[in-house]
């Protein structure tokens, strides 16, 4: 008898953590390294946002809270969804984490039976299949290929559909590729939604104010009104707020819903932290004059990043919609050796080979679930970005 759970041996570590653990191990040991693995804002949370949160911690908001969210950030989310949605939200239907990630998780356990699949278009990010396996339940990829702007057709999600089918995971714009779905993109995966009332539909909207260009992003249950009942809309302040660490998701939904997940939370880690749902509170009904100009900015490392990596020999870099990921192909690079004797046999051989050989920390696609490829974040300085993208070039012309 083992004395570790078997469930255990259905994941594994997230690789986006573990590349980002080892550029910091190695800058540690004095080494020149530009890590590109981290998925968070390099901007400082807004002054607005951390008074209100030094204002809750001098009035004594430091106690115990309702498990799901305190009554104030629930009112701000739903005023949330009807100003930025045209989602109708009541209180009741609210659910506040610790981060989109628990809230997600929080799903599956309330929902998922043994058996139950998922249908998560691929290249995903990398803890959805993970949950779903700790869930109990099976993750059904779904490959959206780079011909097809890393995104998936209605064919494809009708094919992948079956009796089994309890959600279908949606994430746009997308977390490795950027890739965002537009109205009638989106209106078409919809469609086949309504053809089968069995399939749950949660989404993942955490970039959703990360858009660029002429892209307008939309959510299933705005699309699709129909949906609405059978829809979790999911969000949170991490990423447009610059509020990673503060650690605040969120979610919209059926109140019965709400109330299974509200009994996981309290039984797992009761409520987010109460001086960081105060700041939330804060940052969803304050100004929100700081969203473009960091936009503005992300769009052009954006543009940046795409028309270097365009220059590497073996690389073809799209341009996405939004997030602040781009996610190369290496097709090219694969079976070449890299000039410190490394034979390219793979994407993760590839970030490998890069990161010992120029200092530049990537992930590799394989742990999006999609090779041949690799994930640039691109939240970081444009002197970082320059620097990085010139020696990806440097290595991929040495391959030979």
């Amino acid at each position: 008898m083992t004395f570790l759970s078997a469930t255990l041996d259905r994941v594994k570590p997230s690789p986006t953590i573990a590349v980002t653990t080892k550029a910091a191990e190695l800058k540690a040991a004095g080494r020149d390294v530009i890590g590109l693995g981290a998925g968070e804002p390099d901007f400082d949370t807004p002054q607005n946002i951390k008074d209100a949160a030094v204002k809750a911690i001098a009035d004594g908001k430091t106690k115990y809270t309702a498990v799901d969210g305190i009554p104030e950030l629930k009112e701000a989310i739903c005023a949330k969804f009807k100003r930025d949605n045209a989602l109708d939200y009541a209180p009741a239907q609210i659910t506040v984490g610790t981060g989109g990630k628990q809230v997600l998780y929080n799903a599956f356990m309330a929902t998922l039976n043994p058996g139950d699949e998922v249908i998560i278009p691929a290249p995903y990010w990398v803890s959805y299949p993970d949950m779903v396996l700790l869930a109990g339940g099976t993750p059904v990829p779904v490959a959206a290929t780079l011909e097809a702007n890393f995104k998936i057709t209605a064919e494809q999600l009708e094919a992948a559909i079956t009796p089994k089918t309890k959600w279908f995971l949606f994430n746009s714009p997308s977390n490795p590729t950027g890739a965002g779905y537009s109205w009638s993109e989106l209106k078409e995966l919809t469609d086949v939604l309504m053809r089968h009332p069995h399939v749950w539909v949660m989404t993942d909207d955490m970039y959703e104010h990360l858009a660029y260009g002429s892209f307008k992003f939309c959510t299933p249950a705005q699309v699709e009104p129909g949906l609405f009942e059978r829809t979790l809309t999911v969000n949170g302040v991490s990423k447009a707020y610059a509020m990673t660490g503060w650690r605040i998701g969120y979610a919209g939904g059926p109140e019965h819903l709400i109330k299974a997940m509200r009994k996981v939370q309290s039984q797992s880690t009761s409520n987010p932290c109460s001086v960081s749902q105060h700041a939330a509170v804060e940052a969803l009904n304050g100004t929100q004059e700081f969203l473009a100009p960091n936009n503005a900015l992300f769009e052009r490392r954006r543009g940046l990043v795409v028309d270097m990596l365009n220059k590497a020999p073996g690389i073809i870099c799209p341009k996405p919609e939004g997030a602040f990921y781009v996610y190369p192909s290496i097709a090219g690079c694969i079976g070449k050796t890299s000039t410190g004797g490394t034979l390219v046999g793979n994407d993760e051989v590839f970030a490998t080979a890069l990161l010992e050989e120029t200092g530049v920390a990537v992930v590799f696609g394989a742990a999006f679930g999609l090779s041949p490829n690799f994930r640039v974040s691109y939240a970081t300085s444009d002197a970082a970005l320059k620097d990085a993208c010139t020696r990806i070039i440097t290595f991929c012309e040495g391959l030979s």
